[in-house]
Formats: C-alpha cells, sequence, structure tokens
C-alpha cells in the first residue's frame, strides 16, 4: 500500500501536472487580454487610426481585424506545416507575387472571381515547388525556402514595369471598382470579406486538425518521421500538401493585402515570414513539430497584430524592430520551457 507521503507526493503531482496543462492550453488567452488592457490604458490619440484615443472602440478593432486578415488567413497553414516539423521561409515573397498578379489580373480587365481563383492556383503552384525541393530533392527546408524567397521575389519584381513601384492605377489603366471591396467593404459585421474567408479557413483547419487524417498525418510526422513511415503514413506526400496548402494560403494574404492596399506590391509580404514563425511560436507550436494548435496561433495573430498597431503610437518607429525581435527570442524561449514543462510533467 501506499504511504501517506507517497500519496502527497502523488497528488501534488497531479495538480502541478494539471496547473501546468491548464497554462500550456489556455495561457495566449491571458496574454491577449493582458495586451488588450496595456493598449486600452495607453494613450493612443496620436494615431489617426484610433478614435478618441480610446482601443476598445467598435471602429478601432475593426480596423485592427480588417488589416489583420492576411496574417490571420496564413497562421493555420504555417502551423500546421510547423507541426510535421518543416517551415517555409518564402511565405513573404509568395504573398507579394500574388499580389502583383492580382494586381495585374484585374488593371487588365480580368473580373473578380477568375483573378481570384487564378492567383490561388499560382499560390498552390508555388507551394508545390517547395514541396518538390524539400520532398523530392531532399533539400532541408531552410535552404530550399530560402532559394524559393529570393526566386518568387525576383518574379514579383520583374513583373512590375521599370519606374515603377508597384501595380496600380496610371499611366491609362484603372483599377476596378471591385478592386478594394474584398479587403475594405463590410459584409458582415462591417467586417470585409477577407476576415471572413480567415475566419473561415481557421475553423476548416481547426476540424482538419482534430478530425482529419492530414492533421493526425502532420503530428505524426513531427512528432516521429521513423515511426510514422513504419505506421504506413506517406510522410513525403503529407508534408507537399502542407506545402501546397501554405502556398494557398500565402495566396489569400497577398490577395488581401493588395485588395485593401489597392496595389499590387512585390514587397507587400516582406517579413511576413518572421512574422508567422512568432505567430505560431507565441501560439505554442514546437519549433521541433509534432505538438501546436491552430486556434491557439489566430489568438497569437490577434495579439500580435495589436501589438504592432499599438506600437506605432506607443513605440518609436527606431525602436520596433527590436520590440519585435524582443517578442521572437520572447516567445522562443516560452515554447521551449512550455514544451519541456509538458513532457516533465
Amino acid at each position: 500500500m501506499m504511504s501517506i507521503t507517497q500519496q502527497t507526493n502523488a497528488s501534488e503531482l497531479t495538480f502541478g501536472a494539471k496547473v501546468s496543462g491548464f497554462f500550456q492550453n489556455y495561457y495566449i488567452y491571458f496574454v491577449l487580454v493582458a495586451v488588450v488592457a496595456i493598449l486600452a490604458s495607453a494613450n493612443l490619440d496620436q494615431f489617426d487610426l484610433f478614435e478618441r484615443g480610446n482601443f476598445l472602440n467598435k471602429r478601432n478593432i475593426i480596423n485592427i481585424l480588417r488589416i489583420s486578415a492576411p496574417l490571420l488567413v496564413l497562421a493555420g497553414t504555417f502551423t500546421l506545416l510547423m507541426v510535421s516539423g518543416y517551415i517555409d521561409l518564402s511565405v513573404g515573397s509568395v504573398m507579394g507575387l500574388s499580389a502583383v498578379v492580382y494586381a495585374l489580373l484585374a488593371i487588365n480587365g480580368v473580373p473578380f472571381l477568375p483573378a481570384f481563383v487564378l492567383t490561388m492556383i499560382i499560390g498552390a503552384g508555388l507551394g508545390a515547388i517547395n514541396g518538390l525541393l524539400v520532398v523530392r530533392l531532399n533539400i532541408t527546408p531552410v535552404i530550399a525556402t530560402l532559394i524559393t524567397l529570393s526566386l518568387f521575389k525576383g518574379a514579383a519584381l520583374l513583373l512590375v514595369q521599370d519606374g515603377v513601384s508597384a501595380i496600380k492605377s496610371g499611366n491609362g489603366l484603372k483599377m476596378p471598382s471591385w478592386f478594394n471591396s474584398y479587403g475594405r467593404e463590410g459584409v458582415l459585421l462591417n467586417l470585409p470579406a477577407s476576415f471572413w474567408v480567415a475566419a473561415a479557413v481557421t475553423i476548416l483547419l481547426i476540424i482538419i486538425q482534430n478530425r482529419g487524417t492530414l492533421g493526425k498525418y502532420a503530428a505524426a510526422t513531427g512528432g516521429n518521421p521513423t515511426a510514422a513511415k513504419l505506421s504506413g503514413i506517406n510522410t513525403g506526400r503529407t508534408v507537399f500538401t502542407l506545402y501546397v496548402i501554405v502556398g494557398v494560403s500565402a495566396a489569400l494574404a497577398g490577395i488581401a493585402r493588395s485588395s485593401f492596399m489597392s496595389l499590387g506590391d512585390p514587397l507587400s509580404g516582406d517579413g511576413m515570414e518572421l512574422t508567422a514563425i512568432l505567430v505560431v511560436l507565441l501560439g505554442g507550436t514546437a519549433f521541433s513539430g509534432g505538438e501546436g494548435k491552430v486556434l491557439r496561433s489566430f489568438v497569437g495573430a490577434l495579439i500580435i497584430m495589436a501589438l504592432t498597431v499599438g506600437m506605432l503610437t506607443i513605440v518609436p518607429a527606431y525602436y520596433q524592430a527590436f520590440v519585435i525581435g524582443s517578442a521572437l527570442l520572447l516567445a522562443a524561449a516560452s515554447n521551449h520551457f512550455i514544451s519541456q514543462k509538458g513532457k516533465a510533467s
């Protein structure tokens, strides 16, 4: 029989494990509340986005959610890819190239739906290139996607005419009236279609992760690739599919950014790869793979966007890169600490 001391120790361990598990699952929501509370108490009068300096204002929240659409639509797919143990550093370039293609199609008279679908198909093709480099040619994901980061960015810059920074109205060409609708005009609760597409994609990915084969295969591939192969999982096909899906979501992000800005900027996705990594790490996804939740990354994206907008007035511009880098370091350290606590319990 167990002694009283042993029973006490067991109960303490059980309580500690429960507390650790609760923190691991829900800490991201407490962080969101804390960020909103801090911004709500800050003086934001000097930035036009904030009405009367009040962060918790309906107009302000709508504006932040509107500009968050590109990151929100990317966060979930990037999470599943990292859960599988892989990474894509080219998402910013895919986003920029997609923005340019979408704007080029629109300004040359292609209607909304064909332009939208064609841009997503191109995004899928760019993701497939990454998948082939990693899966078929066995190039390390970081190296492979650094190569395509440069390649896709170069292609986007080549599509823009010399002397012009972006695809936009001018020189006899004009953006159609519908171009801004997707990223700006409210369709439900005064939020644009781009936000609702991001929300729908996130819900679909949550279902895939919790109930779908692809979600289970991604976790198995990231957790133990050898065991996954021995159990009959085609890990190569799983990773390739995830790269294609990330390409599609990056294209959607490019469309949302292009529509919001009313132009096709080849540099519109610059830095998005680092932001996506920050969001996913903040959401508790293990950098080594095998662990992560789409919903937590979605919340992490909201936190980062709220901080980014808030920093425009609270933090001087020359400190913002340092603050973002510090946040990335903190997110990585927290991620490591939480994963280690999870293994210990």
